[in-house]
């Protein structure tokens, strides 16, 4: 079964928690026809992303075989073969859009579509394209988070979708610069147009970004009405800290995927929890 749950990289999971951002930002997490709309989304999600994921893993399966690390996959070991992993991604992809059929809406449908053309063409050959590689795996976490908030009928703040971006972008750098740092540019083609000096300074100017969207959301007038206080500001450097120590982990010895570095470091997780309770404390409570 462990074999499967590699296959699936259900640790990834916590990326598709995205997908219910929305409805918890919205104040409007406790409804229950809302909330369970967002849970559905979100299994759709899971099932769709592993189906990427065991895409992704047939077409490299030669190069992860002469990886260091990517040769434990379960393809590349040979712990499952290619055709039974063919016929779990077709099912996940049909589970999916059953799945999304249960809380339709044509919007909602289309972000799907959206990201598993895009991932397709990434797995087929734009991720050998230096920024469009980048682009693309910003754009998964995007459209996490707008199909959420499609499916729970609530808005998102532009500021909201701008920290979203920049933060997506300084974990996508983060993850380019330590491949490099790590093996070098021969585990992944796209890496010989990137610069470790370009990866440092982008991921940096998108730490900048990042805090500056969110502290512009947080002080928003439309958001302290939203939620009726301003309590938000509080939250900053709460923010600041969380993203300080996840470049602080990039600086080590990490090697730059975000689940990752969050699962290996119990420090940074317990930052996260203490955000999220003063979220809600926020949000619910006050």
């Amino acid at each position: 079964m462990r074999k499967y749950f590699k296959l699936l990289r259900v640790h990834h999971y916590m990326k598709n928690m995205l997908v219910i951002a929305a409805l918890a930002c919205s104040g409007q997490f406790f409804d229950s026809a809302k909330l369970l709309s967002c849970l559905i989304g979100l299994i759709a999600f899971c099932a769709l992303s592993s189906a990427v994921y065991i895409f992704n893993d047939i077409r490299d399966i030669d190069k992860d075989r002469l990886h260091e690390t990517k040769k434990e996959r379960p393809l590349a070991s040979g712990a499952i073969d290619v055709k039974t992993a063919k016929i779990i991604g077709v099912a996940l992809v049909c589970a999916a859009f059953i799945l999304n059929a249960l809380v339709f809406k044509v919007s909602s449908t289309v972000w799907l579509v959206i990201y598993l053309v895009l991932n397709i063409l990434y797995s087929m050959g734009l991720k050998d394209i230096p920024l469009v590689d980048i682009s693309i795996l910003v754009a998964g976490f995007v459209i996490r988070v707008l199909y959420g908030a499609t499916i729970a009928e609530v808005s998102v703040s532009k500021w909201l979708y701008l920290t979203v971006v920049a933060f997506s972008f300084m974990l996508a750098l983060g993850k380019r610069r330590n491949e490099i740092l790590r093996g070098g540019t021969e585990t992944r083609s796209v890496l010989k147009h990137y610069s470790e000096g370009f990866l440092d300074k982008s991921m940096y100017m998108c730490l900048g970004l990042t805090n500056t969207f969110y502290a512009l959301w947080s002080m928003d007038s439309q958001t302290a009405s939203h939620y009726h206080n301003d309590y938000l500001v509080f939250t900053v450097p709460i923010i600041m800290f969380i993203t300080l120590k996840y470049m602080m982990n990039i600086e080590s010895d990490s090697d730059g995927d975000p689940v990752e570095v969050l699962l290996h470091d119990k420090f940074l997780l317990g930052l996260c929890a203490a955000y999220l309770f003063t979220m809600f404390y926020i949000l619910y409570l006050a």
